[in-house]
């Protein structure tokens, strides 16, 4: 494992498999209590279908708020899952409340990303974002509000932020895979439908899978899922020779 440049953030990377500089780019992005070593893991798993693709893994900004160790990007210490679950119709109201943490941490991740690009000397389209939890959360924030679409957004077990008010400020629209397990307790199942719909009428080319049996977490096949998608958009630019 190497460091990814540090530009506000800084985290694990996992080099090219073919080696020399990579052709594109994938940044996991890990969920509340959590830090880039967690979602490096992933990494290995993807890198047979993307042998010319650097992955990294940014540390969040701030230390997590009710654990001693691990990172968040925003504060939760108001999310109450426990009430979105009794009560399905404060879903949307507290997933709207949790964009104020969204919109304080984007730019940072903006420009940590906006400096990969610049140092791998790579264009927007040669980027995929793959999110956990609260990672989804700044996946969707950020890759709905650059200046030119990401190559793909893939979201596992997270949500959107800001629905109201996506469809007035939205500026590109990179496809999006949502991957949810339907027993989730943390970040409650309908929360996917909620993106879907959302993203959806705003214009995005989505899908969505729901993970039977799954809690908060990523299982194999949501893994291959993400794999294929990685695969199809960021080996296509590849094979196209497109720079």
């Amino acid at each position: 494992m190497t460091e990814a440049p540090d530009r506000f953030l800084n985290g694990p990377a996992l080099p090219p498999a073919a080696g020399g500089p990579p052709r594109s780019l994938v940044v996991l992005l890990h969920g509340y209590g959590a830090d880039g070593h967690d979602l490096i893991g992933l990494a290995p798993h993807l890198a047979p279908a993307l042998p010319e693709t650097l992955f990294v893994a940014p540390h969040a900004p701030e230390p997590c708020e009710m654990a001693p160790f691990g990172r968040q990007w925003f504060s939760l210490a108001r999310y109450d899952p426990d009430m979105a679950r009794r009560d399905p119709a404060t879903l949307a109201p507290a997933l709207e409340a949790l964009d104020t943490g969204t919109a304080a941490a984007q730019p940072r991740l903006d420009s940590f990303l906006d400096a990969l690009l610049e140092t791998q000397g790579l264009t927007p389209d040669r980027l995929a974002l793959v999110g956990f939890s609260q990672g989804t959360m700044m996946a969707l924030r950020c890759a709905t509000r650059r200046t030119a679409p990401l190559a793909a957004v893939i979201g596992f077990s997270g949500a959107l932020t800001g629905a109201t008010a996506l469809a007035e400020v939205v500026t590109a629209r990179p496809p999006i895979t949502l991957i949810h397990g339907e027993d989730d307790p943390v970040v409650p199942f309908p929360a996917m439908a909620l993106a879907e719909t959302t993203l959806r009428a705003a214009g995005f080319a989505v899908t969505a899978h729901g993970r039977p049996g799954l809690e908060h977490g990523i299982d194999p096949d949501g893994l291959a899922i993400a794999r294929a998608v990685l695969a199809r958009t960021l080996q296509a630019k590849h094979q196209n020779g497109s720079e």
